[in-house]
């Protein structure tokens, strides 16, 4: 059964991770800019229990 050699894909795959990791990932990395941490206060809400009507 063809699909069972991995000679033809293994090199293709491994190339391709590599070329993704190692390469084009930094590259895409350092064009997205984490959020920068805001100075808001985080209001908690009350909550308010839930009444179920079978307890």
């Amino acid at each position: 059964m063809p699909q069972l050699n991995p000679g033809p894909w293994f090199f293709i795959m491994i190339t391709s991770w590599l070329t993704l990791s190692l390469i084009i990932q930094p590259k895409l990395v350092s064009f997205i800019s984490a959020n920068p941490p805001s100075n808001l206060k985080s209001e908690t809400q009350k909550t308010i229990p839930w009444n179920w009507p079978w307890t």
